[in-house]
């Protein structure tokens, strides 16, 4: 299978499908994730990506009861990559969104998922797991530059807030470039 990271552990997702035709993949989207919100180490988000959360489980999980959601990667607390869809595949995980005019974010874009709030505080270990997973993606995408590197907030304001104000964006820039 191709558009997959060496040293990631692959997880597939059932919730993607294929890229429109002649689709360059141009946009890497930052998001945050933690199922319940501020808890990190449960196997609920990879249960939510792969069709398998148990929304009884807890009161907050009702609400994606039915949900089809997934993301080209997840980046553990302890800096640990799970893939859920390969590269070159659509990963659902931007929803109604627009980039540089240009909706459906989806269509051409890489979404990478922090375990993480929007105002907790991301590892170190995340931040260089997310550097170097963005190098490797940039590798094979040249397309993604700095300057199409997003948050989900950018794509999708008044709507999403992730990352939030929790993440350094000039640090993981720095690291980047180093």
């Amino acid at each position: 299978m191709t558009g997959l990271l060496q040293n990631a552990e692959f997880i597939k997702s059932p919730f993607y499908n294929e890229r429109p035709d002649n689709t360059d993949i141009s946009l890497l989207v930052i998001h945050c994730i933690s199922l319940p919100e501020g808890q990190f180490g449960t196997e609920h988000v990879k249960n939510l990506f792969t069709g398998e959360l148990d929304c009884k489980a807890d009161s907050s999980f009702a609400c994606l009861e039915g949900l089809e959601v997934s993301a080209h990667c997840v980046i553990r607390r302890d800096g640990k990559v799970e893939q859920y869809v390969p590269f070159d595949k659509r990963a659902w995980h931007a929803g109604v969104s627009c980039f540089d005019g240009i909706e459906n974010c989806n269509d051409f874009s890489i979404g990478i998922e922090l375990e993480g709030t929007d105002c907790t505080a991301y590892t170190e270990a995340q931040y260089l797991s997310l550097a170097k997973v963005t190098q490797q993606v940039q590798k094979e995408f040249p397309l993604i530059t700095q300057q199409r590197i997003a948050a989900h907030s950018d794509i999708a304001p008044g709507r999403k807030t992730d990352p939030g104000s929790g993440f350094d964006w000039q640090y993981y820039f720095k690291l980047l470039n180093s």
